[in-house]
Formats: structure tokens, C-alpha cells, sequence
């Protein structure tokens, strides 16, 4: 797969495109710190099956996208998504997002309705406050006290992505730690810094309640969410579905804060389904 390169001003954005050109478009959004990686080759495949043209980049602050020199928000990082389709040429997108990304993608199908075909977000919230208790704090706390340590190398990179995947991942699913730890180590010459996390820890901050303009997304919207998602408890999902109209809401049992690769087939399913209410693309 070819890097490609995508700007938004002084933003440069790295970008994969994977399938036939006569797929119907489908950009993936990762999260929080996360680089394309993390949206794995054989889910991207599973969604090629189905019929998808798939696209996935790098968030700025993140891989081999540039990083930031000031703060910025969440609609800076939906402008960022549509600069991708831009250097794509796609006049338009069914937009997959996975936690952070689920939060750009919500703002993507309020500012640029016109660019997006059809939403999916997964474990994500439409209010950063709404996932927040004792428990969710706790895993926060865990996570940051892993992440802050700076790995030595790649295979310590790996190694340190498996630790926080055990800390969010799903407990009814297996966790295949030899590709993560392939994510980790290949994401070590990219890695995100601490400055960096905290500009987009920042820009989620900043978004506040966004369920006011939620209310306005007319585009076909799927919501998928774990019900043991520990980073994103099950009520910011059902927040997010509630607050978009006709918005069907999909859960998934002992599914924690990431992809599992049973699920995989599920999910590609699922927003297939979706594309076909919405078959422009």
C-alpha cells in the first residue's frame, strides 16, 4: 500500500487507499493517539469484501501525519478528514469512526453533511463528560501511567501497547497480541509524544456537549458500542444514538474499548447494511 499525502493549510496528513476504484468510498477515523495501524489490514480487507473502496490516515499529532504547533479542536480534525477526500477526489464518504474518530465523524456529518454518505460511530460519546465515574477514572488513570513511559524501542513499543490493550480491550474476546504488538513496534519511528496527546486530549475537552447538533444529522448513522467497554461505559453510546435521529443502535456483548477480530465480520455487515440505504458513492 501507497502512502499518500493529504493538507489542510500547514497540516500534512499521511493516507492509505486500499481496494477497487469502483468501491463505494469508506473513510476510516482513528482515535485517540491511534495511527491508521490501528484500523487492522484484515478488517480494512473484510470491508473491501463487502464491497467498500477504504481509505485510512493518520489524525495530525499522530503517525506520520505533521504534528501541531498550537491547540485545535475537533472540527479542525473534521476539516483534516475532509482534506483526505479532497486528495482522494472523493465528493463524498461513508465515514467510520472509533472513538475520537466516532467524535470527528459525528462533527464531519454536522459541518460537512454534504461530504458525508452515511455514520458509523463506535465507542465514542457525544459529551467527553458523559462516560466519566469512578471506574472510567480508573482505567484512565491506568492507561496514562503505561503510556507516559517512553519506550526504548520497538519491541518495547509493542509490548507497551499490548499492556494498554489489556487495560480497554474487550474480556470476552481474545486479544491477538502478536499483532499488536506488530502495531506498536511498527508505530515506534511515529510515535505520538506526550505534548502531542494532550493537544488532542485537548480537542475532545474542547467539543463540550455536542447533542444540539447532533439532532441535525440527517445522513443514514449507526452506533456501535461493547457493553464492557471500560474507556467509554455504554451509556455514551447510547447518548450519541439517542441524540441522532433515526440512529440504530448496536451493541455488542463482553466488547471492551477496541476492534476484536471475531467481530470483524459483524461490523463490516453491519455498515454494509447501512451503505445500501445510501447507495450514492
Amino acid at each position: 500500500m501507497t502512502v499518500g499525502t493529504a493538507r489542510n493549510g500547514e497540516t500534512t496528513l499521511a493516507y492509505e487507499r486500499l481496494g477497487r476504484s469502483d468501491g463505494q468510498p469508506l473513510l476510516l477515523i482513528t482515535g485517540f493517539t491511534a495511527t491508521m495501524s490501528a484500523w487492522p489490514n484484515g478488517f480494512c480487507a473484510t470491508l473491501v469484501d463487502r464491497g467498500f473502496q477504504v481509505a485510512r490516515f493518520d489524525n495530525r499529532d499522530a503517525g506520520r501525519s505533521s504534528r501541531a504547533t498550537r491547540r485545535y479542536t475537533l472540527d479542525d480534525l473534521a476539516r483534516d478528514a475532509v482534506a483526505v477526500l479532497d486528495a482522494l477526489d472523493w465528493p463524498a464518504a461513508h465515514v467510520v469512526g472509533q472513538s475520537m474518530g466516532g467524535m470527528v465523524g459525528q462533527v464531519m456529518a454536522t459541518h460537512h453533511a454534504d461530504r458525508v454518505l452515511s455514520l458509523t460511530s463506535m465507542s465514542a460519546a457525544p459529551d467527553h463528560r458523559v462516560r466519566w465515574d469512578l471506574g472510567t477514572l480508573g482505567v484512565l488513570l491506568r492507561y496514562l501511567a503505561i503510556s507516559a513511559r517512553r519506550p526504548a524501542s520497538p519491541e518495547a513499543a509493542g509490548e507497551q501497547l499490548v499492556r494498554l490493550l489489556r487495560v480497554i480491550g474487550s474480556p470476552a474476546h481474545p486479544l491477538d497480541e502478536d499483532w499488536v504488538r506488530g502495531v506498536g513496534a511498527e508505530a515506534f519511528a511515529h510515535r505520538t509524544d506526550l505534548a502531542a496527546s494532550r493537544r488532542q486530549l485537548a480537542a475532545v475537552r474542547a467539543s463540550g456537549d455536542r447533542r444540539a447538533e447532533l439532532a441535525r444529522i440527517d445522513r443514514p448513522t449507526l452506533v456501535i458500542h461493547g457493553d464492557a467497554d471500560p474507556a467509554q461505559p455504554l451509556r455514551a453510546g447510547r447518548a450519541t444514538a439517542e441524540a441522532i435521529p433515526g440512529a440504530r443502535f448496536v451493541t455488542y456483548p463482553g466488547m471492551g474499548h477496541d476492534l476484536p477480530r471475531d467481530l470483524w465480520p459483524s461490523f463490516a455487515d453491519q455498515i454494509a447494511t447501512l451503505a445500501a440505504r445510501c447507495p450514492i458513492g
